[in-house]
């Protein structure tokens, strides 16, 4: 048997060193830095469009461009900070002329430079560690909306009745704009996925939204999956100055039939395994994206179909995120993975077909982070008496 020493060693440079560098290989390295290039280009981007609105990048002059990413830049910090560090470029660039043009002989000025330098230097660095612990305590309050988040969304396993379900959500950030939702009534059950436009903190908090609005819905009126989509429409109408767009599928199966009624706004068409026919099925039905037309025209083009949903049938709910994923290559995970997985496993249970599909995603995307949220949510059929004796 092998024995650990639970001692705590001692904190020295070794110790220092190791936490340094942890994560520094070149992979990561050279991801972080493509990263916050593509960052800085951007920013620089927006800083011209944004004080030159009217004038093409090619014909400003280099120093304007300079002088509008410096304010894209400094804008960023509060006053103090903002001051703090134009009086470091203030001495720096003192330091500078007094170096370069020894023959300038200011007393005051040239007793001051051998102090210029450093307080440059250590002004700036105080900026730096000042905004790296804001930094970590929004990371902190990030961590808590994330807890938040979660606890909002259904158990990874549910069992009622006949149906077993299984889902599963990873965010690109700390929090996300997937949503994934099952709710059982006194009728039935129903499954509800969706994708708020856009990633991060706004889309997060206009899934909270759009999660509350779905539970009073249901609890109150019982709608059809159509209906439900129609009044979540409804409301995100309600504000004409809101131009976000939520793609989503609901699906509602009674207690006392082998059915599912299904309805789709813009969504990923989910994929039906039949066990009768041995094959899977896309189902496509049409619908825009909520929020991108009037409710009225939305109520025409939105349809609702009844599928057969008998004993071993399963069906997979998802987000783009999943189809969209990318390995190193960049080349996509795609649909037709899961279609495979859902013609190997679909008699299976939800959670064996969730989890074969999380591994077949890991393995294709190796180390490479996902660059959208992640969702997806099982329905099997399992076998039951009493829906057995009323077919």
């Amino acid at each position: 048997m092998g024995l650990e020493n639970e001692a705590k060693s001692i904190y020295d440079t070794k110790a220092f060193y190791r936490e340094y560098v942890s994560g520094m290989n070149s992979r990561q390295l050279g991801k972080e830095f493509q990263s916050d290039s593509e960052r800085l280009k951007k920013l620089y981007r927006d800083a011209l469009k944004e004080n030159n609105p009217h004038v093409e990048p090619e014909k400003i002059p280099f120093f304007q461009r300079l002088l509008s990413l410096l304010s894209s830049l400094t804008k960023r910090l509060n006053p103090v900070r903002r001051l703090v560090f134009g009086v470091s470029l203030v001495f720096f660039l003192v330091y500078f002329v007094l170096t370069i043009f020894e023959f300038v002989n200011i007393f005051i000025l040239s007793s001051l430079r051998p102090i210029l330098l450093p307080l440059s230097f250590v002004s700036v660095l105080v900026i730096l560690l000042i905004e790296l612990l804001e930094k970590s305590d929004v990371q902190q309050e990030l961590n808590v909306a994330r807890d938040i988040q979660l606890s909002l969304l259904p158990p990874s396993t549910i069992k009622n009745d006949s149906l077993e379900i299984y889902s599963f959500a990873a965010t690109a950030r700390e929090v996300g704009g997937d949503y994934v939702d099952v709710m059982k009534t006194d009728k039935g059950t129903y499954v509800i996925i969706a994708d708020v436009s856009g990633k991060g903190m706004m889309a997060a908090l206009y899934m909270v939204r759009i999660q509350a609005l779905v539970h009073l819905l249901i609890e109150k009126d019982h709608p059809s999956p159509k209906q439900l989509l129609l009044e979540l429409n409804d409301y995100i109408k309600s504000n004409k100055s809101d131009k976000t767009f939520v793609t989503g599928c609901v699906a509602f199966f009674p207690d006392d039939d082998l059915s599912f009624t299904y309805a789709r706004a813009g969504h990923n068409p989910p994929i039906l395994y039949s066990k009768s026919h041995d094959s899977t099925f896309k189902l496509r039905t049409e619908g825009f994206a909520l929020g991108m037309t009037s409710t009225p025209l939305l109520k025409k083009r939105v349809v609702e179909k009844k599928f057969r949903f008998a004993e071993q049938d399963s069906i997979l709910f998802y987000t783009d995120g999943l189809t969209e994923a990318r390995n190193e290559f960049g080349e996509e995970y795609g649909i037709e993975r899961i279609d495979g997985i859902m013609s190997i496993y679909g008699s299976l249970h939800s959670k064996t077909i969730s989890k074969k599909v999380q591994s077949s995603l890991e393995s294709f995307i190796g180390n490479e982070k996902n660059l959208d949220d992640i969702t997806f949510a099982t329905v099997h059929r399992n076998p039951s008496d009493k829906l057995s004796a009323g077919k």
